[in-house]
């Protein structure tokens, strides 16, 4: 069996930490060093903006460390990565500090999103559950991952993700907000319920809470209860009840930072945020319905080597793509959008693309952003019908939908633009903005998604079953259908243009 050694870096907001894994040809991977070194990156982002000159210096330091030891296991620089998650993503100087990283390591540094982040984390916590945990894949559940300065949530019905979000709110900030309070656990239970009550109830609205079975948290402040007070469910994996996570959480309440050193044996860097972190988790699980807490000993690393272990495995990217639309649907939802209507045009939008897979060119990941697409194109209506299309493209760049990048999220909300109205513009600043092939991609699925739109014109779903046909200089749609579809045929011809003009092919339907 062959396999690659890699080695997977990840700058957070309280230290810098390193896997060297092992990664079989069969899919598996295997850790076989970690390091680990405090940092205060988290400290100066979330209290002044930026990254000061110290921490940039601390961490090349640390960076410089890390490639002696990587020399030392002889893993070329292509099979290092070395990413970077909530403190870098909020940093003013994060450009400036990608490029010293650069030029004085020799590293390459990718800033991971927020909802990117969830992915890996989900990734993670697949892989540490597998199937010994059935009631996971069964019923409600919440995953989330509380670090220094962001929290990951995803919600997930019967196994199917129905939102994912990334929140500003970490345990350094908080910690840093009640340094001047009296009492920090009293202000710890009022700040907190404040200033999540809007998130609350954000969540109680994609899934009620209340229906949650299962918590899921990750993190090093809720492994360190799980050690004490859990019980195993497989070698990657540990149960708390409900009552004894409560239980510790009040008995550790009052503890200082000092106190959390002696008694957990762990780094300062590290304490200062585990009463913060277990505080904040409380209150969300006071807020479910979960009999129990379930502990991965997982971190995004392993999501990352996860990722990287799976490959092109298509059945775990059609889980994915799965995942990607019942997020987009759950979106679609929160904006009360016309359900029959959006699904209705999303499966004449894939008839099409799969009919048209030569002319088109795209691959099946486009695939599934010109789904989102399709699904949330009128969604702009829930603010006005009137140029619904603009209201569309907004709530959807201001949105999280699991398993997109922003980058993708851009072209959905672009895609969304254009299916209705004028072409784009050169004067159209969100369209310009994109890469040339994103705009290339921008034209092609918002002239597919126009056709299937108008084959809906009447939001009636008339037309029960279509195939494609492609002639000399025409794509025929062939309604099976007996109806009178002149209303269609018009709309066809309104809206055709652009598919001709890109494609260079007429658009009728028969």
């Amino acid at each position: 069996m062959n396999t690659t050694l890699v080695a997977i870096i990840e700058i957070g907001s309280t230290g810098i930490r390193l896997n060297v894994a092992e990664i079989y040809s069969s899919g598996g991977w295997q850790v076989v060093d970690r390091a680990m070194r405090p940092a205060v990156l988290g400290r100066d982002v979330f209290t002044s903006g930026s990254l000061s000159r110290e921490s940039i210096m601390e961490c090349i330091a640390v960076l410089h460390n890390y490639r002696e030891l990587l020399s030392g296991w002889g893993i070329s620089d292509k099979n290092v990565y070395v990413i970077a998650t909530s403190a870098l993503r909020a940093a003013r100087n994060r450009d400036v500090f990608i490029d010293r990283v650069k030029l004085e390591t020799g590293f390459n540094l990718t800033i991971v999103e927020g909802i990117e982040e969830n992915r890996l984390m989900y990734m993670a916590v697949r892989f540490a559950l597998k199937q010994d945990l059935p009631i996971f894949w069964r019923a409600n559940s919440m995953i989330i991952e509380i670090g220094g300065g962001s929290t990951e949530i995803m919600l997930l019905r019967r196994g199917q993700m129905v939102a994912a979000h990334s929140l500003k709110l970490g345990t350094i900030i908080i910690e840093q907000r009640s340094r001047h309070s009296l009492g920090a656990n009293i202000f710890y239970e009022r700040y907190l319920n404040e200033g999540i009550r809007n998130i609350l109830s954000l969540l109680d609205a994609d899934m009620g809470l209340i229906h949650v079975r299962t918590m899921v948290a990750a993190g090093t402040d809720v492994r360190l209860v799980a050690d004490r007070v859990g019980k195993e469910l497989n070698s990657n994996c540990r149960i708390i009840k409900r009552g004894d996570f409560l239980a510790f959480t009040e008995k550790v309440s009052n503890f200082s930072i000092e106190d959390c050193v002696q008694q957990f044996r762990i780094p300062y860097a590290e304490a200062e945020g585990i009463i913060p972190g277990l505080m904040l988790l409380k209150i969300f699980l006071e807020h479910t319905g979960a009999a129990t807490v379930v502990v991965p000993q997982v971190t995004l690393r392993d999501g990352y080597l996860a990722d990287m272990a799976s490959g092109i495995d298509a059945s775990l990217q059609d889980e994915f793509f799965t995942q990607t639309i019942a997020s987009a649907v759950n979106l679609g939802r929160r904006f009360h959008f016309d359900e029959a209507h959006s699904r209705y045009v999303a499966d004449l939008s894939m008839i099409i693309f799969d009919a048209l897979v030569k002319e088109h060119g795209m691959s099946r990941r486009h695939r599934v952003i010109l789904e989102t697409a399709a699904i949330l194109h009128d969604i702009g209506t829930f603010i006005k019908a009137s140029n619904h299309q603009k209201h569309g493209q907004y709530i959807v760049s201001n949105s999280e939908i699991f398993g997109l990048h922003q980058d993708e999220l851009g072209i959905v909300a672009n895609v969304i633009n254009y299916h209705r109205g004028n072409p784009p513009l050169q004067t159209d600043i969100e369209y310009i903005k994109l890469q040339r092939e994103e705009r290339i991609l921008v034209l092609k699925m918002a002239s597919i998604l126009r056709v299937a739109d108008a084959l809906d014109r009447g939001h009636s779903q008339r037309i029960k079953k279509i195939t494609v046909e492609r002639r000399l200089e025409t794509v025929v749609l062939n309604a099976a259908d007996a109806y009178d579809l002149s209303s269609e045929v018009m709309a066809i011809e309104e809206k055709g243009k652009m598919f001709q003009d890109v494609f260079g092919y007429k658009v009728m339907l028969s």
